[in-house]
């Protein structure tokens, strides 16, 4: 690990100029004194590195100096082939690998294309931390170390101890034959078998994992989408699921669509309004998706979803009615 951090460390310097111990440290995740403490170890191994004091001072190499450091380890490597969604490598706890191994990629380029590359990359921005209403967009994540344990197990083929969170439970220690991990919208799921049945983990509920030395037992070879698609079927058509009528407004059709677990039918009504039967996960869920849409929508059944509507629609009508002490 240190000396993968020594090698992004020259590539920082290398690729940026100069940079404060408290840059270095903010960019490679450790504590300034660790900075000062590899700056020293390269120092002794012959690597140019200088400081210059006083307030735009810094860290630097020697100009001209240069050497092979571009190799990928496992990680990096792994880290590049999802770097299609960069939270998609947050949340398989490879964000530190793919960092370090963009600038790997970037040093191995050609001086000339070096230059045009980090013009570009200044000129795009994917995935920002908020939105254009500024909310903040926090993808939930496990601690890399139990990624990295999670990560072993599925690629190393053995079984798996877990320490898991299910929503309502208290955590509990179980062991599980793991068959692949799937990024859906920024969340992590690790696919699963216990006992020979399938399950699905959400990693962010993931309190604490072990690889242990037993195989797995699971085929192969896996059809990750086919089973992630069997895995959602199943999802949708079971458990407390509640069927709800409403009536929409065209122009928030999608906005309910995408809040359900699926639309069984669908027809025009009164008004150019639209018709749907669609499902929700429960009634919670349900009652949450239509306060969302306001009076752009209107659950017609089952009357207990008209009635809870109803009396959070009063509750905040009276606190709203009261005069204000500020």
């Amino acid at each position: 690990m240190r000396a993968d951090r020594l090698v992004s460390l020259v590539l920082l310097l290398r690729q940026r100029g100069r940079l404060t111990a408290a840059e270095l440290a903010d960019e490679l995740e450790v504590s300034t004194r660790t900075v000062l403490r590899d700056i020293e170890a390269l120092s002794a191994a012959g690597v140019p590195v200088y400081a210059e004091r006083g307030r735009h001072g810094g860290f630097a190499l020697l100009p001209g100096f240069r050497t092979e450091l571009t190799g990928l380890n496992h990680d990096e490597a792994l880290a590049l082939l999802v770097a299609g969604s960069r939270r998609g490598a947050q949340a398989f706890g490879l964000g530190s690998a793919l960092a370090s191994a963009m600038l790997k990629v970037v040093d191995a380029l050609p001086e000339s294309y070096r230059d045009t590359a980090a013009d570009v990359a200044e000129r795009l921005l994917i995935d920002p931390e908020t939105d254009l209403l500024s909310r903040r967009l926090v993808a939930e994540e496990a601690p890399g170390t139990v990624l990295a344990e999670v990560r072993r197990a599925v690629f190393a083929g053995n079984k798996l101890r877990i320490h898991y969170a299910a929503v309502d439970q208290s955590p509990t220690w179980r062991t599980v034959d793991p068959i692949g991990l799937v990024i859906v919208r920024d969340q992590g799921y690790l696919l699963a078998t216990r006992s020979g049945a399938d399950r699905t983990y959400r990693l962010s509920r993931l309190l604490a994992a072990e690889e242990l030395p037993e195989p797995a037992q699971r085929p192969d070879r896996v059809d990750l989408d086919r089973a992630w698609q069997e895995r959602s079927t199943r999802f949708r058509t079971g458990g407390d699921q509640i069927a709800v009528l409403v009536r929409v407004n065209p122009a928030r059709r999608e906005d309910l669509v995408s809040t359900a677990l699926a639309v069984r039918t669908e027809e025009p009504d009164a008004n150019g309004w639209l018709r749907l039967e669609v499902t929700f996960q429960d009634s919670r869920h349900a009652e949450w998706a239509l306060w969302q849409l306001a009076t752009d929508a209107e659950a017609l059944a089952p009357r207990s979803l008209r009635t809870s509507l109803r009396d959070r629609a009063i509750a905040i009508a009276t606190r709203y009615g009261e005069s204000s002490d500020t």
